[in-house]
């Protein structure tokens, strides 16, 4: 039986062991259909052309884990950004830790997915929001069908969070395989402000695959920050769906850092419904090994006087890959729109190889777009003016690779936060400097 058809056989057992309404019923049950009838996307795909699943999807994955793990936090601190006071919802293996977490319900609502599908007090939330720009890709189908835990986030009118939300979901290793599949809502009311933090961790070098889709909806001058950190084991592969849906003069960033991980599929959609909207997309890559990262955005402008920025930085060493399929269409109606985007690589070794296709779907007619993207090598004129200098060639080939992830770290408004992505771009180039970028 391959992954498929176990999941499909699965899905009337775990409809069975969950508590649901039956308007959640009904979506689930629409999805799986959609999930038999396409099945997990192929190379022969338009936007899969250059991310194959085949081996990631071979492993005997539990879609139900059989027994909980605790953790101490001890064991996990070095995944927090224990530096700053902040809310903190857990998982492990899938399941909500309590011990671990610090939710709220104290003039906003910072809590679990289970409670908010099942609860009547969230009802009409749920029914205004959930799964309502997550579309129907096989994927994000898969996750409809099977969500039940996850983050559950409403900021309501004229609030702004004073810390940080932290969301971490850690794998044990108690399957040989496991399969995650969490599932966040965030609902910014109008004039809200709200800072997150995601991460996926695996702590073993049991194969894990998680596939997460996450909603944002950002009401009329909402500012969200999201900032996604993936830095995993070799054995972990992660597909990573975010949807994002916003009203007029609300801006919201996501900010992608991918260090690590066998397989990394970031899918990262943009709907703009209304004026004077600010999307923003950065993103950092640094892999080696055989690592595999693509990043496959999408910003739709549909009012004018919009704006949306895109600025992705990858460095590939060793056999790794890195992929970037960036859209960005502007409709007719769409006037007065400032679109930019970039995608700029270095190929530190040989074997390393960068498939990027930037693209404009322009409609109006009075419009500032701009896109392009760069595949090079570090430059040895500044390599060697550094040498000269006295610094060994390593820290001046580190330095030089910092400065060409800097504008992206500019945006960073989470001190901590920065100073934490320094370090592990400091670690996977092999070099200790002593600033913070």
């Amino acid at each position: 039986m391959d992954l498929k058809e176990k999941l499909i056989s699965s899905f009337l057992a775990f409809e069975n062991q969950v508590e649901v309404n039956s308007y959640i019923h009904d979506i689930r049950s629409q999805a799986i259909k959609v999930f038999e009838e396409k099945g997990f996307p192929k190379k022969r795909e338009e936007a899969w052309k250059y991310t194959s699943l085949n081996k990631i999807l071979k492993e005997d994955y539990s879609v139900f884990p059989k027994q909980e793990n605790a953790l101490e936090y001890k064991d996990v601190k070095r995944y927090f950004i224990h530096e700053i006071d902040s809310y903190k919802i857990v998982f492990i293996d899938g399941k909500y830790s309590s011990h671990l977490s610090d939710t709220t319900h104290d003039s906003m609502d910072i809590c679990l997915m289970s409670a908010a599908l099942n609860k009547p007090k969230y009802r009409l939330v749920i029914e205004n929001y959930f799964n309502k720009v997550a579309g129907d890709e096989s994927i994000t189908a898969l996750n409809t069908a099977f969500s039940k835990e996850g983050a559950y986030i409403h900021i309501p009118k004229n609030k702004l969070v004073e810390k940080p939300i932290q969301i971490l979901h850690f794998s044990t290793g108690n399957e040989s395989a496991l399969l995650l599949q969490p599932r966040n809502l965030v609902v910014a009311e109008e004039n809200s402000h709200v800072q997150i933090i995601e991460r996926h961790q695996s702590l073993t070098s049991n194969a894990v695959l998680t596939n997460c889709v996450t909603e944002i909806f950002a009401k009329k001058r909402a500012i969200v920050d999201y900032y996604k950190v993936q830095n995993d084991k070799q054995d972990a592969s992660l597909i990573d769906n975010t949807f994002v849906h916003q009203k007029q003069e609300s801006h919201v960033s996501v900010h992608t850092f991918s260090f690590g991980g066998k397989l990394v599929r970031n899918n990262l959609n943009y709907y703009q419904n209304g004026e004077r909207i600010n999307s923003t997309l950065k993103g950092i890559t640094v892999i080696g090994d055989k690592q595999h990262v693509d990043h496959n955005t999408l910003v739709h402008h549909k009012e004018p006087n919009c704006e949306s920025h895109q600025d992705y930085k990858g460095i590939f060493g060793d056999f790794s890959t890195g992929v970037f399929n960036g859209k960005v269409i502007v409709e007719k109606e769409a006037q007065k729109t400032n679109a930019y985007q970039a995608n700029n690589n270095l190929l530190v070794d040989d074997k390393a190889s960068i498939n990027t296709k930037p693209q404009l779907e322009i409609f109006a007619d009075d419009v500032k777009c701009s896109h392009g993207c760069t595949i090079g090598q570090l430059d040895n004129r500044a390599l060697f003016y550094m040498r000269s200098r006295g610094i060994p060639e390593r820290e001046a080939r580190a330095l030089l690779m910092y400065g060409f992830a800097n504008n992206v770290l500019e945006s960073v408004k989470i001190r901590e936060l920065k100073q934490r992505i320094t370090k592990i771009i400091a670690t996977k180039l092999g070099v200790d400097i002593g600033f913070d970028l």
